[in-house]
């Protein structure tokens, strides 16, 4: 591949509904670009883009995957994010690494979540953004109607640039609306043709409609607009290119990528409207001191790491270059962890091929290999001026599992292997429950968790388990009781012995437990006070209900007996076990569950059937607040009833809703719930006897 100038590259992400064609069209841009000798099939797990063994037994995307191609003298980094909804923190990654976004629609599907989904993102990040309505070869396709829904949800801002000309169902051409030329497919390529008479009206309303957006662009062409009443070709091309620069303008193409069909025109519009890396808005950093800088003004080398990749091979760090030139010999400083990493060579990676490149300039994308310490989302940059850039934002996770090793023995091999994944996915998290003992794998959803697995047994040749979590139940108590402990044992020889009077009562402070010696007149000496002190908290990790840790206690030491030969340590410490299980049975135990504050973002369409849901799981409605897109739901819900709320949620919504939480405190079961768990709990102790 030869050097390109920033001017000449193009960074582009394909994104939308799972489904739609994404890497099927990717496929067909590297075919015409004579990457590939012949188009590879997703059903048949030849895409050069969906390479992981996961990807090719579902048929689905899970990673954004590169694939640089050169088209007429410009560098397209093309980069195919998942339509997946549990895969899009990949989906993060490929929207920071590209300028522009290309959203593809399906011909009878039209415009559904995913690309809903895309749109938003390309906002909220201010990405230019196309659209391309794919799959016109299919039967039901229609063009039109699609338009029609694309318009409905989105507005007039987004225009075709091209209609297709459909002959007895069949997609054979189009009608090239700025330039009010068509093109009909013969099998080879493109040769003009008269636009079709049926089509004339049509194409001069888009036209007439183009001419409106690209005029709305500009004030000099809105000007000349208002007195002619018309602009020239390049005016109105100008205009949309700039439009779709600014993100006023949303050109919409129609291709089908299956048999390749209009995709060499697709690849003509990007180069066309998509903005040349140089055109993009510069990234700016944070310097040492916290001031903000530009890279327009950086001059030096400096690069983020927004994806990380873990192969059989190694790893490889895809950089996204903002200043300056990497090359082998660049001095590779981490600003985030302040560590100078070994410089090596620099690579371009296309799927899950990697082709060495003497180097890389702003605004171009690659890879580097095996860096010790360096992780996503990490800044690269010249040591004598370091600089850091804003964290990627990555969804939260939704959704937390119980993960253990399916085999006995292999426990270490599994939390290895896994912590191993972490690298190459920021959306997953593991952390061991220190009340349950479980080890909670977390992520964006179900599907999300099992590929987790998936990939552990592929890559590390381990299997490990899902379950769902233990729910870290806690014990207290609600009145006030008195108990006398008392452990003698009597062996033959010196014994042992020790007598407590204690009082439990309820704590009001919101601590976990608090010891009181009230101790007068030494009848309990004073080198044993902790040894009380100690037995009581480890007693507590135990209720008395079903067994779960005690909490909220205040434990007050009064009165006691010794014995000067025979009292020892260990006797008062089971003297103060055997107090608090006799008060604590008698001072109105109760079980209670940790609940959350949860805040559900759904849109409007969606807001009652999140509200009656809720009380079936004993949610608390708190509050409603609106939002730009919909409204925000606020209650409070038992964490039992929520471990699947990800899973329930994307089903009620369409995969429109989303959630984060907070953990507010605990509050008591109710009765008839209590009962289930606390025989759940005697059940699985006589199942362990």
């Amino acid at each position: 591949m030869k050097d390109y100038t920033a001017a000449n590259i193009r960074n582009i992400g394909v994104f939308g509904h799972g489904g739609e064609g994404k890497t099927t069209l990717t496929e067909a841009m590297l075919f015409n670009a004579g990457l590939l000798e012949r188009l590879g099939k997703v059903e048949n797990g030849t895409t050069t883009t969906d390479f992981d063994p996961e990807e090719i037994k579902r048929t689905i995307s899970i990673n954004a995957a590169l694939a640089p191609l050169e088209w007429k003298d410009t560098k397209i980094n093309v980069i195919d994010a998942p339509g997946f909804f549990d895969f899009y923190g990949e989906v993060s990654a490929a929207m920071a690494l590209a300028d522009s976004a290309l959203i593809v629609v399906g011909a009878v599907s039209g415009p559904v979540v995913g690309v809903e989904k895309a749109m938003n993102m390309c906002k909220k990040a201010n990405k230019p953004r196309m659209m391309v309505v794919n799959q016109m070869d299919r039967e039901n396709a229609n063009f039109t109607k699609t338009m029609a829904e694309i318009n409905e949800k989105f507005g007039p801002s987004v225009v075709p640039v091209q209609l297709p000309i459909m002959e007895g169902g069949q997609f054979v051409g189009y009608v090239d609306v700025p330039n009010m030329t068509a093109k009909k497919f013969d099998g080879k390529g493109e040769k003009e043709i008269a636009i079709p008479a049926n089509m004339e009206a049509q194409a001069q309303s888009v036209y007439e409609a183009l001419t409106e957006a690209a005029a709305e662009t500009d004030e000099a062409l809105m000007e000349k607009f208002f007195e002619e009443g018309e602009l020239s070709r390049e005016e109105i091309l100008a205009g949309l290119s700039n439009g779709v620069k600014e993100g006023i303008v949303t050109p919409v193409c129609c291709c089908a990528a299956a048999p390749n069909i209009g995709v060499a025109t697709l690849l003509d519009n990007l180069v066309h409207y998509m903005p040349s890396a140089a055109e993009v808005k510069p990234a700016t950093a944070t310097d040492a001191d916290g001031n903000t800088v530009s890279m327009a003004d950086y001059g030096k080398f400096a690069g983020q790491v927004i994806k990380t990749v873990v192969d059989q091979f190694g790893k490889y760090s895809i950089i996204k270059i903002h200043s300056g030139v990497l090359d082998a010999s660049t001095t590779l400083y981490n600003a985030n962890n302040e560590k100078t990493e070994k410089s090596g060579n620099v690579f371009i990676m296309r799927g899950k091929k990697t082709v060495q490149v003497d180097k890389l300039i702003a605004g171009d994308i690659g890879a580097l290999a095996k860096l010790q310490f360096t992780a996503t989302g990490d800044t690269l940059c010249d040591p004598s001026a370091p600089v850091t850039f804003a964290p990627i934002d990555f969804p939260a996770s939704a959704i937390s599992l119980a993960v253990s090793a399916k085999k006995q023995g292999d426990e270490d091999k599994v939390f290895a292997g896994l912590n191993k994944l972490l690298e190459e996915d920021p959306t997953i998290s593991l952390e061991k429950n220190a009340e349950t003992g479980d080890v909670l794998l977390s992520g964006l959803g179900e599907v999300h968790l099992d590929v987790i697995c998936s990939k552990l047994k592929n890559k590390n040749g381990v299997e490990a388990q899902l379950a769902e979590p233990r729910i870290p139940y806690r014990e207290t108590i609600r009145a006030t009781a008195e108990a006398e402990g008392k452990h003698k044992k009597q062996t033959g020889g010196s014994g042992q012995f020790g007598v407590v009077n204690m009082r439990f009562e309820p704590l009001t402070n919101g601590e976990d437990f608090e010891f009181v010696n009230a101790i007068v007149g030494g009848v309990v000496p004073k080198e044993y006070i902790p040894a009380v002190e100690k037995g009581t908290r480890e007693a507590m990790r135990h209720g008395v209900l079903a067994g779960y840790p005690m909490t909220g206690v205040k434990a007050t030491l009064f009165f006691g007996k010794y014995h000067p030969v025979d009292s020892k340590e260990v006797a008062f410490k089971s003297a103060a076990r055997l107090a608090y299980k006799e008060a604590c049975a008698h001072a109105a135990p109760a079980l209670i569950e940790p609940i959350y504050r949860y805040y559900i973002h759904v849109p409007n369409d969606y807001v009652g059937a999140i509200t009656s849901d809720l009380p079936r799981r004993r949610g608390v409605m708190e509050g409603m607040n609106p939002t730009d897109d919909g409204t925000e739901v606020v209650a409070r819900a038992p964490m039992g009833e929520m471990v699947k709320y990800a899973t329930d949620l994307r089903s009620m919504t369409q995969a429109r809703g989303y959630f984060t939480k907070e953990f507010i405190g605990y509050e008591d079961v109710p009765g008839g719930e209590a009962k289930k768990i606390i025989e759940q709990a005697k059940r699985e102790d006589e199942e362990e006897e």
